[in-house]
């Protein structure tokens, strides 16, 4: 063990070396209950669970929940200046699943979600943009609407895109709170696993992206 420390220590030296000469990516992750960690232990919410994740890479990143319980688009829309403060380097957009629960019209949604594209990208900050599917109760046509919007809106902008931001999790009980809906520990655990490829790629558009 003795071995193995005096072995790792250059190793840990050089990591922190990187992270001091590159400052941290300040991250906010703008979104609804499923980023607010609702029903969750503060620790087992999606951005504590995305930090650890970062963190034990070595990542030079810090994360800051902005997440709000039923929040729509709508919603983050409003809150957005306050929300995404000055000095933010990166944001994870996760809005809309609940314009889709209270069946909003998905234009209403659409140009919710433009006008934050268009201010975050105004701002040059780098932007995670994370979809979310539609309900089959709501209809072929809704669901269609709906889900093209992400997509749509991604390209328009040239932003991110992880196109469902519970891949993995949606409809397995065993991964969802009693709701349902919501993820439990063990669901925020595959979310985090899934989408830190994407996020990686964001830390790295949003260094890139930085004054020279």
């Amino acid at each position: 063990m003795a071995i193995a420390a005096v072995c790792g220590a250059p190793l840990v030296g050089a990591a922190m070396r990187r992270a001091d000469a590159d400052p941290a990516v300040k991250i906010v992750a703008l979104g609804d209950s499923l980023t607010a960690g609702y029903g969750l232990p503060d620790k087992d919410g999606f951005v504590p669970r995305l930090q650890a994740a970062l963190n034990a890479k070595g990542i030079a990143a810090e994360v800051a929940n902005a997440g709000v319980s039923g929040d729509t688009a709508s919603d983050g829309l409003a809150r957005l200046d306050w929300s995404v403060p000055q000095g933010t380097d990166a944001v994870i957009v996760e809005l809309g699943a609940n314009d889709m629960l209270r069946g909003i019209k998905p234009e209403v949604t659409r140009d919710a979600l433009d006008a934050i594209l268009q201010r975050l990208t105004a701002r040059h900050i780098a932007v995670l943009l994370c979809g979310m599917r539609a309900a089959p109760n709501l209809g072929a046509a809704y669901g269609e609407d709906f889900e093209r919007i992400y997509p749509e809106l991604a390209a328009k902008y040239g932003v991110a895109l992880y196109p469902f931001f519970l891949d993995g999790v949606a409809a397995d009980l065993r991964l969802t709170q009693a709701d349902g809906m919501h993820p439990n520990a063990q669901g925020v655990d595959v979310i985090v696993g899934r989408i830190l490829p994407k996020v990686e790629d964001l830390i790295a558009r949003a260094r890139g992206m930085r004054p020279s």
